[in-house]
């Protein structure tokens, strides 16, 4: 398993590797993870693979005789039998991988959680071609792949999966409510994730600042943090909620460990992203706690809010039809509070995780027999 920073910190696909690698070493595969910084999931990672190996890059740099020997003396390292898959959680490390595959006489497998790139260097190219097959986590991203030049008949759609024993509806919401300190008559409104432009919080704050205007009662709780090349951006948004005049409304939680507590409490959870999302682990984490999800209809995400649930989807980077859907839905405790359970069936139904790793696992043997 090739990752880059085993961190809950950076995002779902760290999370969702995670889950993967556990579920397959509890079925008797054997783990090996290789990685470039070491992460706060790490731990958990050693208490079911055999080995962690830490690689200094998975690029093939030829500035210096060094980083040359330093690539292939990382190669040579590794152990692998016949039976073997390497399997890159990104499309940035495939060279590496394929040349791991190479050396080892095994094959490739990468998992394309992201929307391709406007363009490839040399070795990217070298190493998507020489992969055997591609995992996407929506229809949409396997479209887009299959638009920049990857053969459709290589590409699985596996979508994502999570612990639902984990993320699950509250025992009583009303207690959860008084140590939250919320008040009950107050509306909830969540994002979590990471802290970035293509994430388009401002879309959010903007729409939650026309609610506040039109008298409602409300909470916006940011749960999340910049990666550390981006710490300017939380000062932009900070800014921003005081130009809006919605501080005293307003809290950023910072990275956020439990965020089952946060969905249990919320009356809604939203995801205003601008760029392609391929998927959106969060849409799915806060339904299965019982918390309906609004999110911009963009990427996979209209892949996750179906049928009746279609009417959380609005249009990308559109404060005010943010803000009318909001406004529709974050009554529905009083309305119709049914909506909680079904919420939690549509993950139960349709984002098992059981099945994530079935798949997964379908396509690890189809490229092992082939």
């Amino acid at each position: 398993m090739l990752e880059n920073e085993p961190s809950s910190v950076r995002g779902g696909q760290e999370l969702s590797l995670l889950d993967v690698c556990h579920g397959l070493s509890k079925r008797g595969h054997t783990i090996t993870l290789l990685y470039l910084k070491e992460g706060n999931l790490i731990e958990q990672y050693r208490e079911f693979s055999i080995d962690l190996v830490n690689i200094k890059s998975y690029i093939l740099d030829r500035s210096t005789i060094n980083y040359f020997f330093d690539f292939f003396a990382d190669i040579l390292k590794i152990s692998a039998n016949q039976n073997s898959v390497v399997y890159s959680n990104r499309y940035h490390d495939v060279f590496f991988g394929y040349v791991l595959s190479v050396f080892k006489k095994i094959p490739s497998v990468c998992h394309l959680r992201l929307p391709p790139p406007p363009g490839f260097g040399r070795p990217h190219t070298i190493g998507l071609k020489g992969t055997k097959q591609f995992i996407t986590i929506s229809q949409q991203t396997k479209l887009d792949w299959i638009n920049s030049g990857v053969s459709a008949d290589k590409i699985d759609v596996v979508y994502n999966a999570i612990n639902t024993e984990l993320f699950k509806v509250p025992e009583n919401f009303y207690d959860l409510r008084i140590k939250w300190d919320i008040a009950e008559d107050v509306k909830v409104i969540s994002y979590v994730g990471r802290l970035d432009k293509e994430k388009g919080i401002e879309t959010l704050l903007k729409a939650f600042s026309l609610l506040l205007k039109s008298g409602y009662k409300l909470r916006l709780f940011i749960a999340g943090k910049p990666l550390s090349t981006e710490q300017e951006y939380q000062n932009s948004l900070e800014e921003l909620v005081t130009n809006l005049g919605i501080k005293e409304h307003t809290s950023f939680l910072g990275h956020v460990n439990d965020t089952t507590s946060l969905y249990q409490v919320s009356d809604v959870t939203v995801l205003p992203s601008l760029w392609p999302e391929p998927f959106g682990r969060t849409i799915i984490e806060s339904m299965a706690c019982g918390t309906p999800v609004v999110a911009s209809r963009t990427g996979g995400i209209p892949e996750i809010l179906t049928g009746e649930f279609e009417r959380g989807l609005f249009e990308t980077g559109n404060e005010r039809d943010l803000a009318d859907k909001l406004l529709k839905i974050m009554h529905w405790r009083d309305s119709y509070p049914h909506l909680q359970q079904r919420c939690r069936t549509h993950v139960l139904c349709n984002f098992d995780r059981e099945n994530m790793i079935n798949s997964i696992e379908k396509v690890f043997m189809k490229v092992i027999k082939n």
